[in-house]
């Protein structure tokens, strides 16, 4: 057996992001029997409230409070955790843009083996782990072979694990802070730029119409603006649709737009990359219309149709009307 996993938790404000109970869920496929050890890093109160918060769900939590960390710094973190991890530890870690500038560095200092953007483990064979990763915008999975000898870092694509569920309380936080050693690094914190804020926020909607490139046309988007009226929602979109300028940025679903919680999200012609999914936390009750049978936001629909849009809209539309 390799060595022990651990999960990196990501957190903002006191509250950690969904991905800790996903990496959970991803470390339980690799060993059932031997639960991952959260890792958490930052300062003061909110670093507190994210420790005490995940012992409901990790049996053990390795704390590192330090003022370098009040900002995520890849390259001060990196430093961190190679001077506190045992041989051979495995590290989960989210596969979002701080995950992707963690992890490659992280293994090439541990000394072990690298694998980007995983959806789903298959099993073991001996020290082998089978990983399934997608390419083409999900359009074909790839099964590859994480070699766990020497340790490994896999980033793990946010949503691919569903959360685990019944978690265990108890478990204990281990503060870490003096063994991490000089974090002197070249790369420093300069400032938060925030988002642009539009005439809409769509991060505190309920029920999201969300467009995509299946709209085809500017002037078709007051379709989808008169369903979203009658259905109580809010219309976003994918990135084609800001790069048209169709609509604006602040209304775009995704790691480059605005991440949001919704109960509803109905996604019209979507195709579903992995950069628009990562926008979309918590457990939507997803309805994906796509005239595209093999599209990937089918394998995270609740709800599919195969169907244009432009003909399903307006049938939608009628039918909501006529309800009321």
């Amino acid at each position: 057996m390799a060595g022990q996993v651990f999960a990196y938790i990501v957190h903002r404000n006191g509250v950690a992001e969904d991905t800790a109970l996903e990496l959970l869920a991803a470390a339980a496929k690799i060993y059932p029997d031997a639960p991952a050890t959260a890792i958490v890093t930052g300062v003061g109160d909110d670093l507190e409230s994210v420790c005490n918060a995940l012992t409901s769900a990790y049996p053990e939590i390795w704390k590192i409070n330090h003022d370098a960390m009040a900002y995520p710094n890849a390259e001060i973190i990196c430093k961190a955790l190679v001077n506190i991890l045992p041989a051979g530890a495995i590290v989960l870690l989210p596969h979002d843009t701080f995950g992707m500038d963690l992890g490659p560095g992280l293994s090439i200092r541990l000394d072990s083996a690298y694998t980007a953007d995983a959806v789903d483990f298959t099993g073991l064979e001996g020290s082998v782990l089978k990983v399934i990763r997608q390419e083409y915008s999900g359009m074909v999975s790839t099964h590859s072979r994480c070699d766990l000898a020497n340790g490994a870092v896999v980033t793990c694509r946010p949503g691919s694990f569903p959360p685990v569920e019944n978690t265990q309380a108890g478990g204990s936080v281990v503060d870490k802070s003096a063994d991490v050693g000089d974090l002197t690094v070249r790369r420093r914190y300069l400032q938060v730029v925030e988002a642009e804020k539009g005439d809409v926020d769509i991060t505190k909607s309920d029920v999201l119409v969300s467009v995509g490139r299946g709209i085809e046309d500017q002037d078709n988007i007051e379709l989808a603006e008169e369903l979203a009226k009658l259905m109580g929602a809010v219309v976003s979109c994918s990135r084609p649709i800001v790069d048209a300028k169709w609509l604006e940025k602040p209304r775009q679903v995704g790691t480059s737009g605005q991440t949001v919680k919704p109960k509803v999200y109905l996604a019209l012609g979507i195709s579903g990359s992995f950069q628009h999914l990562g926008g979309i936390k918590g457990s939507p009750f997803i309805v994906a219309v796509n005239k595209n049978p093999k599209a990937p936001i089918f394998q995270v629909a609740d709800v599919g149709i195969i169907e244009d849009i432009l003909d399903f809209i307006p049938e939608l539309t009628e039918k909501i009307k006529e309800s009321k």
